[in-house]
């Protein structure tokens, strides 16, 4: 299967807002919100990041990390933690934080790249992508093999994914090339570069990026804030950034003639309802 063929991929280069854009000024400490959502679709992204974590109860929140302390005025691990006990806790003393249903609901003309950070949210993002019939507006990864696995078996491959983190790991290394081509992940989502064995390894080459084309995958970098580097990538030849200066990243593209954002100023077309 070639990723282009499928509609995720098919607007051109991607633009990922990291968490919903963490380095916009109107963010500021309130990663992973449905704020910090709306302040990217309105800049006229058309792609978010985000990642899930399953409560004790089950319900799939969009959060980064496995407990609240770090980025709310709660404090926990959200596995030991009900939906309604999490829901008391605000980001950055502002924000509650959204399920998963609430992100896909609030913006459904939005893709979302989701990263399954715990064993416990494998299940629920399945049903819940079901349940949303929102499988084709998702790429799913994970740092987890086993978990990544797990979700493909469950989604039976309608889900698109990415590449596994083993395999990015290893792609300077020849002999796994061919197993990182195979693997049924359609997007090899990196750094680029990787700490192996106390030694730093370039991971993101032109051979792998030609290699990667040539069996139909497409590329994507994160999490890459600064200009310069973003224009080297893109010389490069990757297909996608994920940043978190998400307006820097705009105005890049903007000037390479990349930018494929939603029209007007405000992208009304993706945001929610007024209450």
């Amino acid at each position: 299967m070639h990723a282009r063929n499928l509609p995720y991929f098919q607007q051109g280069f991607t633009a990922l807002a990291h968490r919903g854009g963490a380095l916009l000024p109107q963010n500021a400490g309130r990663e992973n919100t449905l704020h910090a959502f709306e302040q990217a679709l309105a800049l006229g992204y058309t792609h978010l990041e985000t990642d899930v974590h399953a409560t004790r109860d089950g319900a799939l929140i969009a959060f980064h990390d496995s407990v609240l302390d770090r980025v709310t005025d709660g404090s926990g691990h959200v596995s030991e933690l009900s939906l309604a006990q999490v829901r008391t806790a605000r980001v950055h003393g502002i924000d509650p934080v959204p399920t998963l249903d609430e992100v896909l609901e609030s913006f459904p003309h939005a893709c979302v790249n989701i990263d399954i950070k715990a064993p416990g949210a494998v299940e629920p993002l399945a049903e819940t992508l079901r349940r949303h019939r929102a499988e084709d507006r998702v790429c799913v990864g994970s740092f987890g093999q086993r978990r990544l696995a797990r979700f493909r078996r469950l989604s039976a491959g309608r889900v698109p994914t990415a590449v596994g983190p083993v395999g990015v790991a290893w792609t300077a290394r020849v002999p796994v090339l061919p197993r990182l081509l195979a693997s049924p992940g359609l997007a090899l989502q990196m750094p680029t570069s990787h700490l192996v064995r106390g030694r730093r390894v370039q991971l993101l080459t032109p051979w792998l990026l030609d290699a990667a084309h040539r069996r139909g995958k497409v590329v994507h970098v994160w999490t890459i804030n600064d200009p310069a580097q973003m224009h080297e990538l893109i010389d490069l030849g990757v297909d996608g950034i994920v940043t978190d200066a998400i307006d820097v990243l705009k105005q890049v593209l903007i000037d390479r003639g990349l930018w494929h954002g939603l029209p007007g100023p405000a992208g009304e077309q993706n945001t929610r309802p007024t209450r």
